[in-house]
């Protein structure tokens, strides 16, 4: 690996250590910011949902645009937004205004898909391989979400109700976080497009890209997707509605920062073993383990209230997803061109937002009218099993360099 390769993978990952400053917040805080602006707690829901749904339609726009243009340029857009969002979002909590909100959560949802093509960036430039172990890198960044919650937004919040006002300096520190992640990300050089065409063959080279129609049915590439977009979906579904599942249990709203960064923990702390393990047993086993990982601990909220209990399943839930969309992300990586990646993870990422959006909105439905956390829990873990069955029962196609799969 050149010395090119590794400071561009630890600027990539410095990047996101700051971008999972602002997605701490979004995160913990998006629904109990809508409830506290709004005033509607029918529409706790409606807040990651719009989030969520943000991400879907800028993704897959900025996908493409990456194929054309590189990847930087575009990631360096998402951190642009990622400095809106937070401060359109801290102008509706001042005012108060739910349009404003809702507006600027939509932004902080399109950084942040954005943002996460880093993880793509960064895998197609070491080689096939070892690709697993280079998105790793990268995602560790991300663990940083994990030390923000508690030392820098938990303190704002202790010991004290929370309206509207009380909101407003917390979004504008996630815009700075969100700065210092801009100017991180200036600093990447070359484009890592460029660096990815060292390992494109000369067919992958004088071939024209395929529409994304036909990409979808290249062998292997189906069961990677579904394997992506059900672990994200179902990761980010139940995330973005914790904050307000613990409340509803009796926790204070500080606590949440401390669910979320053991969630945050176990998606990002482990990625470098994880990375290794893809490696070793296999894409195909590690999307059908990280999918298991996510059904068992998606269920385990049904039994769980307490700050300790909800905080493990928060864990488990982070190291299935972790699992499974390393190893489905490297996958889209290894069977596609230089020229056709871009727009191909973002169609995945397209997918997996928008699911995630309709799994929240429903969530809300039944966690509010339905049952509450039981009933979330158990749809949760029922799609969960579904999505691993799937994968089990399909005939992917690995590539040599991945270890053979049962």
């Amino acid at each position: 690996m050149s010395l090119v390769v590794k400071r561009n993978a630890v600027l990539l990952a410095l990047g996101l250590v700051f971008q999972s400053g602002m997605i701490q917040l979004a995160v913990a805080l998006g629904t109990v910011t809508i409830v506290a602006v709004t005033g509607v707690k029918g529409i706790l829901g409606l807040g990651p949902a719009v989030f969520l749904i943000a991400g879907a339609l800028a993704v897959g726009p900025a996908g493409r645009l990456s194929d054309r243009v590189g990847r930087m340029p575009v990631i360096r857009g998402g951190f642009v937004l990622g400095i809106v969002g937070p401060l359109v979002t801290a102008g509706g909590c001042a005012v108060p205004s739910g349009a404003l909100v809702f507006l600027g959560l939509g932004l902080c949802g399109a950084a942040q898909s954005i943002v996460l093509l880093s993880r793509a960036a960064a895998a197609e430039m070491f080689p096939p391989e070892r690709r697993a172990r280079g998105m790793s890198i990268v995602l560790f960044g991300v663990v940083s979400g994990a030390i923000w919650g508690p030392l820098v937004f938990g303190p704002m919040f202790s010991n004290r109700p929370l309206d509207a006002q009380d909101l407003v300096v917390p979004w504008l520190a996630a815009a700075a976080f969100t700065v210092g992640g801009l100017l991180v990300s200036l600093a990447v050089r070359p484009d890592p497009r460029e660096l990815s065409r060292v390992f494109a063959t000369p067919e992958e080279d004088a071939a024209p890209p395929l529409p994304t129609r036909e990409l979808l049915r290249r062998p292997g590439v189906a069961t990677a997707v579904v394997a992506g977009v059900a672990s994200f979906a179902l990761m980010a579904g139940v995330m973005n509605l914790a904050g307000y599942v613990a409340v509803g249990h009796g926790h204070s709203h500080g606590s949440i920062f401390t669910v979320i960064s053991i969630h945050i923990l176990g998606m990002y702390g482990l990625v470098l073993v994880i990375g290794d393990a893809v490696e070793r047993i296999g894409r195909r086993r590690s999307m059908i383990a990280g999918l298991t990982l996510i059904a068992l601990s998606n269920a385990g909220l049904a039994f769980f209230a307490s700050i300790a209990g909800m905080s493990l399943c928060l864990f488990g839930l982070g190291v299935g997803w972790s699992l499974s969309y390393i190893a489905a992300t490297t996958e889209l990586v290894n069977l596609t061109s230089p020229s056709e990646r871009g727009r191909l993870v973002g169609t995945s990422d397209f997918l997996s937002s928008g699911a995630a959006a309709v799994l929240a909105l429903a969530g809300g439905v039944l966690y509010t009218g339905a049952g509450g956390a039981v009933s979330l829990a158990a749809a949760a873990a029922g799609l969960a099993f579904l999505a691993a069955a799937w994968v089990a029962g399909s005939a992917a196609t690995l590539l040599p360099s991945a270890p053979a799969d049962a």
